[in-house]
């Protein structure tokens, strides 16, 4: 009972700063999954891209697929930060913590997340690009009402197997947050060697960028196949033959990616999705340090104690 009134505050927390920062940084993501659906459009710089999908689509454009997301990422959270706050707080009432441990705890609660939270992550992918004005002709339009017609339409479209669409990226993907976290926790445990106390604002938004970026960077391409798996008309540009395995699939979606553009390809977006990903990082863990000390000191409780 402990673990869990301790642990209800910083999933609250983190919840509130990854709304703030996922609103905030929205049209960026939208940038980003453009280019990595639609092979024909031109990677231009984000400014320029968000100006073409506004002339294109409209003012709203950009914030297309807004609440599916939010909903997405609230429950992805949720899961992911009490798997890992459960795990972490198991493990140091006998060990110490470190940042192999962290890593590790990091790719379990990820995997747990990933099982979980993969059909609502289809889905929303699904609705951000419905009514896009696509470059690439081959791709089909879809004409769903809202996130339970998207359910209801792909089971009895594509069958079950296709709300797991990307599952196997996305396994992959778990060392993403896992890579965030350990170097996250790591320089946060350098900034506070030998002195316990509470970070300045500038330290946070600075340690976040960082092990975000990092971790960005390294698995871009990955997620690149994610969303184009998500999306669901992979298949148009794959042949069938290769689909016999995820890893085969994975396998051929980025051999071909390279084919037609070469290693860049396979980091078309990461303009965009670095400026999103970085910044909304920054900015959690920014919100995420600050309510939780609030919350604490409310409480009556030591963060660092907690910690």
């Amino acid at each position: 009972m402990r673990v869990w009134c301790m642990l209800c505050p910083e999933r609250c927390n983190s919840f509130q700063g990854s709304v703030t920062a996922m609103t905030v940084f929205f049209p960026l993501d939208t940038a980003r999954l453009r280019l990595q659906v639609d092979e024909k459009r031109r990677a231009l710089s984000t400014p320029a891209i968000l100006a073409e999908i506004i002339k294109e689509e409209g003012l709203l454009a950009p914030y297309r697929g807004w609440f599916p997301v939010i909903c997405s990422l609230c429950c992805s959270n949720f899961v992911y930060f009490y798997c890992f706050h459960s795990l972490k707080a198991s493990w140091l009432k006998a060990h110490q913590s470190a940042p192999r441990t962290d890593l590790l705890l990091g790719i379990a609660a990820g995997v747990v997340n990933v099982v979980l939270t993969t059909p609502l992550w289809v889905v929303n992918t699904r609705l951000k690009l419905q009514g896009s004005k696509f470059h690439n002709t081959d791709i089909q339009p879809t004409n769903y009402r809202g996130i339970l017609d998207a359910f209801a339409q792909i089971l009895h479209d594509e069958g079950v197997g296709a709300l797991w669409n990307g599952t196997f990226p996305s396994l992959l993907l778990v060392l993403n947050p896992a890579i965030q976290f350990m170097i996250y926790e790591g320089l946060k445990r350098q900034l506070r060697k030998g002195v316990p106390r509470e970070l300045a604002s500038f330290e946070v938004f600075m340690i976040g960028a960082v092990a975000k970026a990092v971790a960005t960077t390294l698995t871009y391409p990955l997620q690149t196949i994610q969303s184009i798996l998500r999306f669901g008309q992979f298949n148009k540009s794959t042949n069938k033959s290769t689909l016999m395995s995820s890893l085969m699939t994975v396998k051929c979606l980025l051999v071909n990616r390279v084919r037609k553009f070469g290693l860049l390809g396979l980091f078309k977006g990461l303009e965009a999705k670095l400026l999103q990903t970085v910044l909304t990082a920054a900015l959690m863990f920014l919100l995420y340090e600050k309510i939780a000390s609030c919350t604490f000191r409310v409480m009556g409780l030591s963060s660092h104690r907690k910690r």
